[in-house]
């Protein structure tokens, strides 16, 4: 990909518009996108606050590919990094992950890559960013950007707090010189002041994108025989249709996920009880089958990339509105 051109902050680039079109396949930028990218290209810090599916991976990866360097991802979701890695193969970004999952013969050839400069874009979990091996490793790579994704995981408000992400405080300090953008779909008032505040992020413009979303419908019902609603309600609106079912416990999922079974709906559970290889597996069906429905804990859904889900059933309510 071609270095970074000159850009100011009221556009992007003519490399950045190309760069949608050849690469990604799309016409125009959607929202601020377009405000957030040219940003970031001009080597400055940035808060974003997107709703799920508003296009937040490209806000990061534009600039990753057009800025000299590799642009480090940094994502929690260890078991969403393959395929994310291996959709932008497919479009030829020159991308790879470091996580937990990857032999020791496998990550020391994506160092390899690291270091030779083959790579736009490096997924790497926050635990594996933080070893001084891999800090070591980036002091002698060119990085064109950090992108810290599911940013909210820093704050001790939220449900999902990662005490890894607290410590990535250290990017501003190490590599000062070096843009970061952080990325959240879940942020109230008091998470984005902690994102600002643990992320050293005070000098980033901030992103706030609207989260009224027409195509999306709520229903609220007094709660009677809540599976026999489910199921009513499933039946009546959405037979074979990809669906998430959230309950707040690990021993409703797994009851409520074989109900479902019993009475011909393909559902599968989800939650963090379960090993890690079933985890993972359910969660690749759930990505690349059609109409099967996932019962589970709030554990499941942070960074999940799947445009026919066409229902969320709460079937427990949430005991915060950010839970929700």
């Amino acid at each position: 990909m071609p270095a970074l051109g000159t850009c100011d902050n009221k556009g992007v680039t003519g490399q950045a518009q190309t760069t949608l079109n050849t690469v990604f396949g799309y016409e125009t930028f959607r929202g601020r996108q377009a405000d957030i990218i040219a940003e970031v290209l001009g080597g400055k810090d940035a808060l974003v606050l997107m709703p799920t599916g508003g296009g937040k991976s490209l806000c990061y990866q534009i600039p990753a590919m057009l800025r000299p360097g590799v642009g480090v991802v940094v994502s929690p979701l260890i078991a969403l990094m393959k395929d994310q890695v291996d959709a932008l193969l497919q479009v030829g970004v020159k991308a790879a992950f470091l996580n937990s999952s990857l032999s020791a013969g496998e990550a020391r050839d994506v160092e390899q890559q690291l270091l030779n400069g083959d790579l736009d874009l490096l997924y790497v979990a926050p635990e594996r960013l933080l070893m001084p091996r891999m800090l070591e490793l980036l002091d002698r790579s060119q990085v064109a950007l950090f992108a810290i994704d599911e940013a909210h995981c820093v704050s001790q408000w939220g449900h999902d707090f990662r005490p890894e992400y607290i410590q990535l405080s250290l990017l501003a300090e190490r590599f000062p010189n070096v843009p970061r953008i952080a990325l959240t779909a879940t942020a109230d008032d008091a998470t984005r002041r902690e994102m600002v505040e643990k992320l050293s992020l005070q000098r980033a413009e901030q992103f706030i994108s609207s989260f009224d979303r027409p195509n999306i419908r709520y229903t609220v019902v007094d709660k009677q025989n809540a599976r026999q609603q489910l199921l009513k309600f499933y039946q009546d609106n959405h037979q074979d249709d990809a669906g998430i079912v959230y309950c707040l416990s690990r021993k409703s999922v797994d009851s409520t996920a074989a109900w479902l079974q019993k009475r011909g709906v393909k559902a599968l559970p989800y939650h963090a009880g379960l090993d890690s290889a079933t985890r993972q597996h359910h969660q690749e069906l759930f990505l690349r089958e059609e109409g099967l429905v996932i019962v589970a804990t709030i554990a499941f859904g942070m960074g999940i990339d799947k445009p026919d889900v066409r229902f969320v059933a709460h079937l427990d309510v949430p005991k915060s509105l950010e839970g929700y």
